[in-house]
């Protein structure tokens, strides 16, 4: 169903140039680079369909979409993503994953839609794109905020994290909606969108409004202190790298002589690597492991799936056999 309501409030829409222009003027997606497209039907997924197939042109865009066959609407939707691609000319793969299994439904969601767009963009060196917006920034950094005790967690999402990208970041869902309208382009209105059963709902239309109406500018000031945090994290990764000199272990009695913030980096950067990825909340164990003894082989699981071993008076990571 298509939704022709007036703008959201929130973070305000850009002046100046179209979006397509100001999209095109990030480089993400550009003339003829491969790119596929993570489509729901959603109007932000829609408006970055319609933007890949303008700026990166119709044979080099592919679409993906994902029938989880959860929802009643899900058939509607795939039909939604057939109707959009051959409006556009562009093709699109449907994936029908197996039922879910128990445990966390987002999190295996998420798992089955970017495992096979890597697996479908990798036989084309494509960059995948999702369509996530300044207003998912702004609920993302909320969320972690709420739930994770880690600086990590409110740097928000990069325009770029190795071959996904992100084009509509700088956007908000007005300006989609904007655009969709303009373009003629129809949606389907995800319901679960405004349910209270997930935690990102909760945030959208609990938390988000109380703080638009504090300060009307919140959500701005929100992805403005997440900037100004990633231009620092640089920084503070290029200490953790001299700290390092590319080594993957460092000497523990060197650690213990360094201000703790930068020993938790150092930690954490150690701890990830081991990990093969993020490993979420070693660096809030970095006092235990400045207490082991330099002089003695010792070993400590902590957590997200690495192991701390001291050998020799120096510390290294290495992942556990059962992750």
């Amino acid at each position: 169903m298509s939704h022709t309501a007036g703008a959201e409030p929130g973070v305000g829409a850009a002046s100046g140039p179209d979006l397509a222009e100001r999209v095109a003027a990030d480089g993400l997606l550009a003339p003829g680079r491969e790119v596929l497209v993570l489509v729901s039907g959603g109007r932000d997924s829609t408006c970055l369909l319609d933007l890949a197939a303008r700026i990166a042109g119709p044979e080099a865009a592919v679409a993906l979409h994902v029938n989880y066959g959860l929802r009643p609407a899900a058939a509607a939707d795939e039909r939604r993503c057939i109707e959009l691609c051959d409006q556009l000319g562009v093709k699109l793969e449907v994936y029908r994953p197996d039922p879910h299994p128990e445990g966390n439904l987002q999190a295996w969601a998420r798992d089955v839609r970017y495992g096979k767009a890597a697996q479908l963009a990798g036989t084309r060196g494509a960059d995948v794109a999702a369509g996530h917006t300044a207003t998912d920034q702004v609920e993302t950094i909320l969320y972690r905020l709420a739930s994770s005790p880690s600086r990590r967690a409110l740097l928000g999402m990069e325009p770029r994290d190795g071959a996904l990208i992100r084009p509509l970041l700088h956007y908000t869902r007005a300006e989609t909606a904007e655009w969709c309208r303009g373009q003629d382009l129809d949606w389907c209105e995800d319901e679960t969108n405004a349910s209270a059963a997930f935690a990102r709902g909760r945030v959208r239309h609990d938390l988000v409004p109380v703080l638009r109406s504090i300060h009307p500018g919140a959500e701005r000031n929100v992805i403005a202190v997440a900037e100004v945090l990633r231009d620092e994290a640089a920084v503070l990764d290029l200490l953790v790298d001299e700290v390092l000199d590319g080594s993957e272990a460092v000497e523990l009695a060197r650690l213990r002589r360094l201000p703790l913030a930068l020993a938790r980096l150092v930690v954490q950067r150690l701890a990830d690597r081991a990990a093969g990825s993020l490993a979420p909340g070693v660096a809030r164990r970095t006092g235990e492991l400045l207490a082991l003894n330099a002089e003695e082989t010792a070993r400590l699981d902590v957590g997200a799936g690495v192991r701390a071993v001291v050998d020799c008076g120096l510390l290294r990571f290495e992942p556990l056999p059962s992750a």
